[in-house]
């Protein structure tokens, strides 16, 4: 078994496993998760100064372009948040639903909650004016995601929930919805 196959597998006993060990680690998980971002954009931050590239725009420009990212990356957070709630589970991994959801933003794509958190850093990014955290942090935060997305996560999903997940998976894209093609 590879290192891959083995942290599958891992996952899948966890997230499938007792539902009170779920419920007391997920909260320190989220804590966890945003603890590291957060240091993330305060080292960010650190480096813009170093490097001299803190205020790359106007105040007013970060302003423009950053609070309308913001929002919108709070509002896709917040969305999903509800519906997995309504779907008897977490937007942390360690405590999901235990059955496919499809509705509110998961109708239009796969992972609207990591959609929202990009959305969110880099209007965060823009409003402090960051060099490092617009073209650096976020775009490598976004990066591993995708790669944690399609390594693991989706594997586990198709273990945990078959044909069905696959089905979904084909047809919703993965943070981008299709204007042009019809969701199933």
């Amino acid at each position: 078994m590879t290192i891959r196959e083995r942290w599958i597998h891992n996952v899948h006993e966890l997230v499938t496993g007792d539902e009170a060990r779920r419920k007391r680690i997920a909260p320190v998980a989220a804590t966890v998760l945003f603890g590291l971002v957060a240091l993330l954009l305060v080292l960010s931050l650190m480096v813009d100064k170093f490097i001299g590239m803190a205020g790359f725009i106007s105040t007013n420009a970060g302003i423009a372009l950053g609070l309308p990212l913001l929002l919108v990356g709070l509002y896709f957070m917040m969305w999903s948040t509800f519906t997995f709630a309504e779907s008897g589970g977490t937007p942390v991994p360690i405590n999901p639903p235990q059955k496919l959801v499809t509705a509110g933003p998961y109708a239009y794509v796969r992972n609207p909650m990591l959609a929202g958190i990009f959305f969110l850093l880099f209007g965060i990014g823009f409003l402090l004016t960051s060099f490092t955290i617009v073209f650096v942090f976020t775009p490598l935060f976004v990066a591993m995601n995708v790669a944690e997305v399609k390594a693991v996560e989706e594997p586990e999903l198709e273990m945990r929930l078959g044909i069905a997940y696959r089905e979904y998976r084909d047809h919703t894209p993965m943070f981008i919805p299709w204007p042009w093609k019809k969701q199933s």
